[in-house]
């Protein structure tokens, strides 16, 4: 059996969050610090703009945070700070596809090797430190053995059930560029250490996680990025014809799920879960881009690019496995968490947009 679960604070040890200064990663140290956990960050702080997560973090937590400024790679760290953890969030990761099109070596070294890594600290440290993986739906490839219909501004697949319930975790796998064959391989050897070696783990493959701490860019984070670019004044370039749909998934909704998943890691272990806005959430490039042009009154300045590789039409994901092991809440609606995270990035950036849609949801207070 696994160690004692979230909400007992009795072990003084920390929880572990590599990529803790990341988006999702900090939303999560941020939740368990409140709830008065330790949090151990470790973090290369090389992506652009996670240094100030960093800095929220400690100035709402003092000395519940920890922080070990280090590269993933680096394993003999990796190892000791694993080491010390009664918890594991693994949430570091090259997460472009288009940079493991360029370093494919460098994205199997940080996804595959560095994931490898940790969890053999976890199998020799032998205590039954759970834990927990941040995969991806492109483990699921491209789809393109699937029917779609193109309704109004949206593809929709033809497939009656998956229509209604998206893509569940039957769906063989089939990775597609670099960065799917390195997130792939990881997500296979997690599981495999829950089967082999008995180590607590569990696997989110998740869709498009959005929210407030997001700096998005146009390789990933992309309802961060068109929200900045839009209130920027910045044209923003769709790949292919803007119809693909995605479900999208406010931050708070995917932190309530990886602590769910934690706290019933002994039911959970050797699971994975498809983790997304499932089909109440899913909404095309052209719907989001329409909504958001009424959220702050200005026309945004659209433009077209060829397909990407790997790119999927549509994904939705079947979230039922994952709403009954874990007891998930209602999530909330992508229009309410849109208008959120266009507020916080206006005020977080100083650009003073106000929300002016007459009909946008309420928006909570920016903390």
């Amino acid at each position: 059996m696994s160690g004692a679960g979230p909400h007992d604070l009795g072990d003084p040890r920390p929880v572990l969050v590599t990529g803790g200064a990341g988006f999702i990663g900090s939303n999560i140290a941020d939740r368990l610090a409140g709830m008065g956990h330790t949090i151990l960050i470790y973090d290369a702080l090389a992506r652009p703009g996670v240094r100030a997560n960093l800095d929220w973090l400690e100035a709402r937590h003092g000395d519940r945070i920890e922080t070990i400024v280090a590269d993933i790679r680096d394993e003999d760290r990796l190892a000791a700070a694993a080491g010390r953890a009664k918890m594991v969030y693994h949430m570091a990761a090259q997460v472009a596809v288009t940079t493991s099109l360029t370093d494919p070596r460098a994205d199997f070294a940080i996804n595959v090797a560095a994931t490898m890594g940790l969890l053999d600290a976890l199998r020799r440290k032998g205590d039954g430190t759970p834990l927990i993986f941040a995969s991806t739906n492109k483990v699921y490839g491209d789809l393109a053995d699937l029917a779609f219909t193109l309704a109004g501004d949206s593809y929709v697949p033809a497939d009656a059930v998956i229509r209604a319930a998206g893509i569940d975790e039957r769906r063989p796998l089939d990775f597609h560029t670099p960065y799917g064959c390195s997130k792939g391989a990881a997500d296979q050897y997690v599981l495999d250490y829950a089967r082999s070696y008995g180590v607590p783990t569990a696997v989110f493959r998740m869709s498009c996680i959005y929210g407030q701490r997001q700096m998005g860019t146009e390789d990933q984070g992309w309802v961060a990025h068109f929200l900045i670019r839009a209130l920027e004044g910045q044209p923003i370039t769709l790949y292919g014809d803007g119809h693909q749909v995605r479900d999208i998934l406010d931050v708070s909704d995917a932190v309530d799920a990886y602590i769910g998943a934690w706290d019933r890691i002994d039911a959970v272990a050797g699971t994975a879960f498809n983790l997304g806005g499932g089909p109440d959430n899913a909404v095309s490039l052209r719907v989001l881009l329409a909504y958001m042009a009424q959220l702050i009154d200005r026309e945004i300045d659209v433009r077209s690019a060829d397909w990407r590789e790997g790119d999927q039409r549509y994904f939705v994901a079947d979230t039922r496995r994952a709403q009954a092991a874990l007891g998930l809440r209602d999530r909330v609606a992508w229009q309410t968490g849109v208008a959120r995270l266009a507020q916080w990035l206006s005020e977080s950036r100083g650009l003073n947009w106000p929300i002016v849609r007459a009909d946008a949801p309420e928006i909570e207070a920016v903390r």
